[in-house]
């Protein structure tokens, strides 16, 4: 038997019919992931907070990072569970618009900080001696601004201001809109400006980012191999620093590339191609595709952090509860400042 989100049936939305075993499971497996989000990203926020060492305008901007991704997974996140398993809004018009808004806010800036730090890895890597100069306190604050600033503009801005229907206002109050229904609806100028915005540009910077790293690497070993016999043992140990070290930032960019489209490539493509095919991508595939995107958020930390022993030992600390110990801020978690 059909079932309804409110009592009106002419004007509300279908509820889900899903066994209560299937929806047990769903909730069972979205917890776990909202979870894995809200430890990850609470650790990385106390590790960079607590300890002096990790005090480093990089360490700031994946700070804001984790941030804005545990944000999401504790303020986003959880209603997005509700709507997906019993496939109705309980929460209010109002509150859906604030929802929605956050959600493409905390999602893009987390996208953008990606771009950002790509950026800042970009200048450590293949521009070392004037890292300092050009990456200083200033410049990421600006970063972490932007990071922020644009992405609330955008957002708030284009569902308070209805922007997102425009031109597809008929299509959305006939055919799509229902009591107990907040779905992310975009018109296909609006569609594509998302995409721009939230996806093309951030992503390209931080593809060309990647391949300019990696063929810096690959030209820098070329070049060692070219060195004269005669300097070859003196340049070896300075070398092969510079070398591990770009090969560390290609390959964690690279892993940061693939997790990055995996996640969010798949929703962004719908949302720009639905509009031109008639909206007819099932929600059920688009909402599963919105939580594939949010998985980038839970993946975020560990990609970053957990590569680091740094970090390792800061989350070892944090687990037996030695940052409570004096002046453990000082402790030294590693030898020489990572770059």
């Amino acid at each position: 038997m059909m079932s309804f989100c409110h009592d009106i049936i002419n004007i509300s939305c279908v509820k889900s019919s899903w066994s209560n075993n299937f929806r047990a499971s769903l909730y069972s497996l979205m917890v776990l992931v909202i979870l894995t989000t809200l430890v990850g990203n609470l650790i990385v926020i106390i590790s960079i907070a607590h300890f002096k060492q990790l005090h480093t305008p990089t360490n700031w901007l994946i700070h804001s990072m984790a941030t804005v991704d545990f944000l999401l997974g504790c303020l986003v996140m959880p209603y997005s569970m509700v709507r997906s398993v019993e496939q109705c809004w309980y929460f209010g018009e109002v509150f859906c618009k604030i929802h929605t808004s956050a959600d493409i806010m905390l999602s893009s800036a987390s996208i953008f900080h990606l771009s950002f730090i790509s950026i800042d890895r970009y200048y450590a890597v293949c521009d070392p001696l004037r890292y300092k100069a050009r990456i200083s306190i200033l410049v990421i604050s600006v970063m972490i601004f932007i990071g922020w600033g644009v992405p609330a503009l955008f957002a708030f801005g284009m569902i308070f201001l209805e922007l997102n229907l425009k031109g597809a206002e008929e299509m959305y109050y006939k055919h799509v809109h229902c009591v107990g229904t907040c779905s992310v609806f975009f018109s296909k100028s609006s569609g594509v400006l998302a995409f721009m915005t939230s996806f093309y540009v951030p992503g390209s910077i931080m593809l060309c980012i990647y391949f300019r790293i990696y063929f810096i690497a690959e030209g820098h070993a070329r070049s060692i191999k070219d060195t004269n016999q005669k300097f070859q043992i003196g340049l070896e140990e300075k070398n092969g620093i510079s070398r591990s070290r770009e090969r560390k930032a290609a390959k964690t960019l690279g892993i940061v590339m693939g997790v990055f489209l995996i996640c969010w490539c798949p929703f962004f493509v719908c949302t720009v191609m639905d509009p031109f095919v008639d909206y007819t991508i099932p929600p059920a595939l688009t909402d599963a595709l919105i939580w594939f995107g949010y998985l980038n958020s839970t993946f975020n930390p560990m990609v970053y952090c957990f590569f680091y022993p740094w970090f390792r030992r800061a989350l070892k600390m944090i687990l037996l509860g030695k940052i409570f110990q004096k002046d453990s801020s000082r402790y030294k978690l590693f030898l020489e400042p990572n770059s």
